[in-house]
């Protein structure tokens, strides 16, 4: 078989639901043979990078199926690396193949820059961002390779890894049969002893909490999760990353800490006595500058699969490495039969926590004179979107307006970009979510910025009809940064209001062919969402004014404890992430 044609059938194989790619010489047979083969779909996206970030919503959305991206050698492949972090530090399963020049083309050991036209080592720039990188040099490789690239994109904690195969390998004959796909491996369990341990601190405690992180999502545990958090009957306070656990109206959920989260659970997260934290890295955007502070006198259970997580940041937790859904069994296990006596026990932390949201609600927490609330309109699209299969946010003030606010109902999906924190991931990460949602809407949430990185995209929505529903936040700035300027460099908004600029986006989006409007008032707005939302079949977009000087709060004071949040306290020194 044609090392193409077997590459084609691998993932159909493995039920790969699409491969995105942008068209170059170096990947052409790859394309022809998923073509011909015609049991994967193949979106052809208008950038690379756009690619790269909807194979990662593939990957999201599917949890144990990587997400593909195609792109050929050169620019083609560099163009994928931001993508390519994106996966890696948010721990998506993807798999990245990119065409190279042919063997004979390759410098080697030559003392030049380049000999083949387009010749990049891109496996070397990649390494660093992936969990496994191949360079395939001999076709008869690729069966071994393949079933490798799969296993370690899903296996452990979860990310990219790339394939680097030279056109004349491509073309050349694999004589092996196509492979099965190989059975789980065991997976690291939690110790019940450890379990009884957590069981007896929290019977201890007054103010117990549970931190959820994205590695809940990204390890495939949120039916483990859900079913312990029922069993422990104690308050669950989540990352930016782990919004779509419980639905809005849990009453488990508390809400969202760290740098934007709401007020009220970062205060709960200051209070609390007795703190389980499940998935997540505890790193400087979740805890504040202040780890001291952060860890105090209490119990901190700190379970993740990666180790080097652990007691990084925030030291002389109880270390327990372990995958999360083993974990989560033999907790739930445990806990049984005790969550109504915590219940009880707890009853008046879980007034006060009541009590902190009703005294700080985020609605209020910038109000401005004029025009739109966005935290209220994020509230109005939700009750607009009920519909909807996912929500898909871009990185900047309107992403965190969103975690705050958007009321996520059960099963409904949030996908940002976090650790990377990529402007332009939105748009096509959307489209590799309507992809695999098979015709459930999406709704896209993007500033004006971020909008423009990958404004590209429209054309692939356009072009495939699919169901995303656009909100632009059009505050006709970089409104993070300005922000960040008007707090530490005397308001010199060089480059987030002066010499930025942004178009009528839904002028852009009538020139693709997409329906659109603009809504500039709060009252407005039920009627502007309403419409967004009210053909499930087709893209639309909305573009949503708000006061370019509105501020994301609260925010973490650097330097300071969770509890202390601007705009009522100041940071003590400027943050440096």
């Amino acid at each position: 078989m044609k090392a193409s044609d077997y590459i084609a059938a691998t993932l159909a194989v493995r039920k790969v639901p699409a491969v995105f790619e942008l068209i170059g010489g170096m990947i052409t047979h790859l394309v022809d043979s998923i073509h011909v083969h015609g049991k994967t779909r193949i979106i052809s996206m208008r950038h690379e990078q756009g690619a790269a970030f909807a194979a990662e919503a593939t990957g999201r959305i599917t949890g144990d199926i990587p997400g593909v991206a195609m792109a050929t050698s050169g620019p083609g492949a560099t163009n994928l690396l931001t993508g390519i972090g994106s996966c890696y530090f948010d721990s998506s399963p993807a798999i990245f193949i990119t065409g190279q020049v042919n063997r004979h083309e390759q410098k080697g050991s030559r003392a030049i820059r380049q000999l083949g036209f387009q010749e990049t080592d891109i496996a070397s720039m990649a390494a660093s961002i992936t969990k496994k990188v191949f360079s395939v040099t001999d076709a008869e490789h690729l069966p071994q390779i393949l079933d490798d690239a799969f296993h370690i994109a899903t296996s452990g904690r979860r990310g990219p890894v790339l394939i680097d195969i030279p056109m004349d390998v491509q073309r050349d004959q694999v004589t092996a049969p196509l492979r099965p796909i190989p059975s789980s491996t065991e997976e690291m369990a939690l110790d019940e002893s450890v379990a009884s341990e957590i069981l007896a601190a929290v019977q201890k405690s007054s103010k117990p909490l549970i931190l959820a992180g994205g590695g809940i999502r990204s390890s495939l545990a949120l039916d483990a999760f859900c079913h312990f958090a029922q069993m422990a009957q104690i308050p669950v306070v989540h990352s930016l990353m782990a919004c779509d656990l419980l639905s809005y109206a849990d009453p488990l959920n508390v809400g969202m800490i760290g740098s934007y989260g709401n007020r009220w659970a970062n205060l709960a997260l200051t209070d609390c006595d007795c703190l389980i934290v499940l998935g997540s890295r505890l790193d400087v955007r979740q805890t504040g500058s202040d780890v001291e502070g952060f860890k105090g006198t209490r119990p901190i259970f700190h379970i993740d699969c990666e180790p080097g997580e652990i007691n990084n940041r925030v030291v002389g937790c109880v270390a327990i490495v372990s995958d999360l859904t083993p974990a989560l069994n033999v907790l739930a296990s445990v806990f049984e039969g005790h969550g109504e006596r915590i219940a009880s026990q707890i009853a008046p932390w879980t007034r006060q926590i009541t009590d902190l949201r009703e005294e700080w609600p985020d609605t209020n927490e910038f109000v401005i004179d004029r025009g739109i609330n966005p935290n209220a309109f994020m509230h109005q699209l939700s009750k607009a979107s009920a519909g909807a299969g996912a929500y898909v946010v871009d990185v900047g003030q309107h992403q965190m307006w969103a975690a705050q606010s958007l009321e996520l109902s059960s099963g409904q999906r949030f996908l940002t970009s976090g650790g990377m924190g990529s402007m332009g991931f939105a748009l096509p990460a959307a489209i590799g979510s309507a992809v695999c949602l098979g015709g459930q809407p999406v709704v896209m949430i993007a500033g004006d910025g971020s909008f423009q990185c990958n404004i590209q995209e429209l054309e692939t929505v356009a072009h495939l009809g699919l169901p995303i529903k656009m909100v632009v936040i059009n505050n006709e700035c970089h409104g993070m940064v300005r922000q960040f300027q008007e707090s530490y460099f005397h308001s010199r908004f060089q480059s987030t209001m002066w010499g930025y600029s942004a178009p009528d986006f839904s002028r852009v989006a009538a020139a693709y062919g997409i329906e659109s409007k603009t809504v500039s008032a709060s009252e407005d707005i039920e009627q502007a969402v309403a419409w967004l939302a009210s053909d499930e079949t087709a893209p639309g977009l909305l573009q949503v004014m708000v006061d370019p000087m509105a501020n994301a709060y609260p925010k973490l004071a650097f330097g300071r404890g969770m509890s202390s949040m601007e705009p009522h306290i100041q940071p003590l020194e400027m943050e440096g992430t």
